[in-house]
């Protein structure tokens, strides 16, 4: 089935086994597949997915992984949903567009401090401790907690702001948060 599924335009939810990787961490993921594994929702197809990655990986080959270790499957889209699934996809491509645009504008990363890493790192973790709760997003806070550098920090800041928005409140402030972020990011 793998050769006949065209990875990039397949929509993709997690397994039982791909949920519980995600708490246990037990299959030794790299960041990179396990970031995927985290973003990969039942809502977004490959292509979808393939803009979270960062450098030169190959959203096919982080799926065919994923795929043969049974932690994703592929889903069809809902059927006669609000939404259609172009709208959707659309909808999705341009506010990855506008986050990109807007770390775009950032300063160089290595011309970022020490200090200003840490300042990012801790706004980060506590807005998501204080917003959503406590022990709501560990995977994430603990992402959050592991990246030492600028460039780590903006890898992970898509999950970040993915969380906040998916969260009524989160969402209501995230124009404020984005820009708080922003002066240390």
């Amino acid at each position: 089935m793998l050769d006949t599924l065209d990875l990039t335009t397949t929509i993709f939810a997690k397994t039982a086994l791909g949920q519980q990787e995600i708490q246990t961490r037990s299959l030794g993921l790299s960041p990179l597949v396990r970031r995927t594994l985290v973003l990969t929702d039942g809502k977004r197809t490959g292509s979808e997915l393939g803009v979270f990655l960062s450098g030169s990986a190959d959203i096919v080959d982080v799926l065919g992984q994923l795929l043969a270790l049974d932690c994703v499957e592929a889903v069809e889209p809902v059927q006669g949903s609000a939404i259609e699934p172009s709208t959707r996809a659309k909808s999705d491509h341009t506010a990855v567009a506008a986050v990109a645009e807007a770390l775009a504008g950032l300063p160089p990363a290595d011309a970022r401090e020490a200090k200003d890493n840490e300042m990012a790192r801790n706004f980060m973790v506590n807005s998501v401790n204080s917003i959503i709760g406590q022990n709501m997003r560990i995977t994430l806070v603990s992402d959050i907690s592991r990246a030492q550098t600028t460039g780590q920090l903006r890898e992970v800041y898509l999950a970040w702001e993915s969380s906040m928005s998916n969260h009524s409140m989160g969402a209501k402030r995230l124009p404020e948060l984005r820009e708080k972020l922003f002066k240390v990011l």
